[in-house]
This record gives structure tokens, sequence and C-alpha cells, in this order.
């Protein structure tokens, strides 16, 4: 098994070292590290407990046994742009500068990796390690060229940052964007991510690091519509410091495979953490959520709610775990997953997970599991209402409560008309 597990990890080398060369803004030591690990880990099969419902070497085996590597130029993103908000482009992995707003905005910097300052040099791969993850290990051997944004200290950003992270390909092809975040100390910024794959088959392995300094705010959504023949493996690590507070949404709009991995650190007290997550699939997609909030010191909180809708043979996963130190005391965690099957073919898995070395704390998790309500439907049909309208209604109603977490009236407005909830 180990064997097929490298063989597959070294098709994906092959193929894009040859596309790619050797990057040269991550340190010797962590490239080392993640050829590494990738040479003797391979890339999960569900053999791995983290992947069970998720095979990843399986898919990658099946969906993309001819990588090309042969991508196709991005000229315009008119069509995906927000008005009210500045624009960041990442095409194919690489920062576009040229396809990007060259709006100023005080105390806001955006730096490519090959400009970093010793500051980014110090915190890339800070929070990613390559040793525990096969995906943070292929995208730290093969990055692309990916940017650093920093707001400073004591800024308050009064228009969103809308950063498109958009790939094309003629064929098969894999991408590695890669980004670090950093909210300074008392500042407060709102980040728009959205994921969108145009043309070809595309295997997006998408990495962030987000630092949230002292009594900082980051409020952040993330839009997946990668299409038909979109995947990706998408990972997100997070550093809360004191006072600090960190909310993220996720809409999952389309991409056949969909894996989040969502990790967050609190490590300063009186800091809070929301995850929020709504997914809505059909045919023979899969998308599967796994978050982790780790509590290593007292007085924090977190809360995480995530709703699927799920149709035809498709798969819903969510596993989420809170994690409490023996050093967080008064530790408030809670988590929520509740999803609606509407086909008897339609499959959701759950598994929701507390490890607390703590005493002195409040934690819980609920978990549901459904068809749409038998009895509001008739009560809706009473009133003269179609079956196809009530539908429509009921399933609007469930998502409402993620949807409304959005708080940027341009960006919900888009996510309602995608989902045809308006």
């Amino acid at each position: 098994m180990i064997a097929e597990k490298t063989n597959t990890a070294q098709q994906i080398i092959d193929a894009v070292s040859a596309s790619a060369g050797k990057v040269n803004f991550i340190n010797d030591a962590a490239l080392s590290d993640a050829m590494l690990f990738l040479e003797n880990k391979g890339i999960p099969t569900n053999k791995h407990e983290d992947y069970k419902y998720c095979n990843v070497d399986a898919i990658l085996k099946k969906e993309f046994k001819n990588l090309s590597q042969n991508f196709k130029e991005v000229t315009s993103i008119k069509e995906f742009k927000l008005e009210n908000a500045v624009t960041i482009v990442v095409v194919n992995g690489n920062y576009s500068e040229t396809l990007s707003d060259k709006i100023i905005l005080k105390g806001l910097h955006i730096n490519s990796f090959n400009n970093l300052d010793d500051n980014g040099k110090s915190i890339l791969t800070s929070q990613a390690d390559v040793n525990k993850d096969a995906f943070i290990a292929l995208n730290t051997a093969f990055s692309g060229l990916g940017f650093h944004l920093k707001v400073e200290n004591n800024t308050q950003l009064q228009i969103p940052i809308h950063i498109i992270y958009i790939s094309s390909s003629n064929d098969q092809a894999i991408t590695n964007p890669r980004n670090i975040i950093e909210i300074g100390n008392n500042s407060e910024a709102t980040i728009i991510e959205h994921q969108i794959t145009v043309q070809g088959k595309v295997f997006t392995n998408f990495l962030s690091e987000k630092l949230i300094k002292e009594n900082a705010k980051l409020t952040s959504y993330t839009i997946q519509d990668q299409g038909e023949n979109g995947f990706s493996v998408n990972t997100n690590q997070v550093k809360l410091s004191r006072a600090a507070s960190y909310e993220n949404t996720t809409i999952m709009l389309s991409g056949q495979l969909i894996r989040n991995n969502h990790n967050v650190v609190i490590s300063g007290e009186n800091a809070e953490a929301h995850l929020n997550g709504l997914f809505v699939i059909g045919n023979t997609q899969l998308v599967d959520n796994h978050t982790l909030m780790d509590h290593q010191v007292p007085n924090c909180q977190s809360n995480e709610l995530y709703k699927g809708i799920i149709n035809d043979k498709s798969i819903g996963v969510f596993n989420g775990k809170i994690f409490v130190r023996k050093d967080a005391q008064k530790t408030n965690a809670y988590q929520s997953s509740k999803n609606i099957l509407l086909s008897d073919d339609a499959t959701i898995n759950t598994k929701p997970e507390l490890e607390i070395y703590a005493n002195d704390v409040k934690c819980s998790h609920g978990t549901s599991t459904g068809k749409i309500d038998e009895s509001a439907m008739f009560y809706l049909n009473a009133r003269g209402i179609s079956n196809e309208n009530a539908k429509i209604m009921l399933l609007n109603a469930f998502a409402e409560e993620v949807i409304d977490k959005i708080t940027n009236e341009e960006l919900k407005e888009l996510i309602q008309k995608k989902l045809g909830f308006n």
C-alpha cells in the first residue's frame, strides 16, 4: 500500500516539477522536509482516518491520469469582480499584479512572495507544518507565486478585499495557490476569497496562513464555485492572539471534490473564533469539511455552524474537533452540524469530537440529519403553494441561518442568486 501511495505522489511530483521547477521563496529546510514527507507518506487514501470518506489518492488516480500542466492564460476577470471591493487576482496559483487592482489603501500592503521582507519570510510556513499533512507538504514543495497581505497596526479597512483564485487549463493540471494574511494589532479587515475554475480539469491545492494579532478582527468569506471539473483541497491555518476575533463563512456552491481543512489555534486570552459553512450539492459531488478549534489558553470562546443540503448520489462530510488543553480553563465552545437529505441515495457522514483536558469549561456539540419536513410541506400546500415552491421556501429557511452571517450585501445577493433562493 505504501508503494501505491508513493506512486501517486511521484506522478504529481514529476508532472509539477517539469512545469514549475524549484521555487526560491521557501527556505531549503522546509522544501526538503516537504519532499521527504511526500515520498514517505504519499497522498492520503481512505485508510487514513482523517480521509476516511475522502479518498484523494483514488480520485487523483482516476481523474488526473494525464497531468499536462498546460495552463490557459486568463486576460479578464471582469465578470467575477465585486463593485465595492479591492480586487486581488491569483491565476493558476500565481499572484497577478496585472489583473489586480492598483488601488492603494492606507495601512494595507500586498507583496508577492519574491518580494517578501524579513517579517514575511519569518512567518512563511510558521503555521503550516509540512510534517503533518500531505497537502501542506505538496503546496510547500510546489507553491505558486503567492502573496503576503499585511494590515498595519491600528488600521480599520473600510473596503473589503476580494481575492479571486482563478484556474484555467487546456487539459488536466494541478495548482498550488498560497498566501499569508496578517492583521496587525488593533486592526480590522474583511476579506472575500473566491475560488473559480473556468476551463479544463484542475486540482487546486490551496494553503493560507492567517495571523490575527492582539485585539484585531478578521471577517472572512470563502466562496467555492469551481464547476463540475474543479477539484480542491483547501487548508486554512489560523492563529489568534490576545483578544483577537476571527469569523469565517464558507459557501460551497460547486466543485466535484471540495475538501476543507480549517484549523484555528486560539493562543491568546479573550480571543474568539466563529466558523460557519453551507454546502448545497448534487450528482456525485463530494464535500468534506474538517475543522479544528485548538483552545490553548483560558477565557476564550468558539462557535461552529455547518449546514448541508445533499441531493442525488452526492456525499457530505463534517468532522469537527474541539480540543481544549489543560490550561484553557473557562473555555466556551459550541459546534453544530445540520443536514437535509433530498435523495435516498445521498449520504452524510458527521463526526463531532470533543477532546478536553481542562475541568472548568462549557463545551457541547450537536448534529441532526433528516429529510424535508412533510408537515411543513403539507401546511404550505394547503395554502396553495406548489410542491416546488414550497420546497424552495423550506430550503431557503434552512440555509438562511448561515447566509445571514454574510453582512456584505453585494456578496449576500450574489450567493442568494447562485443558490436560487432569492
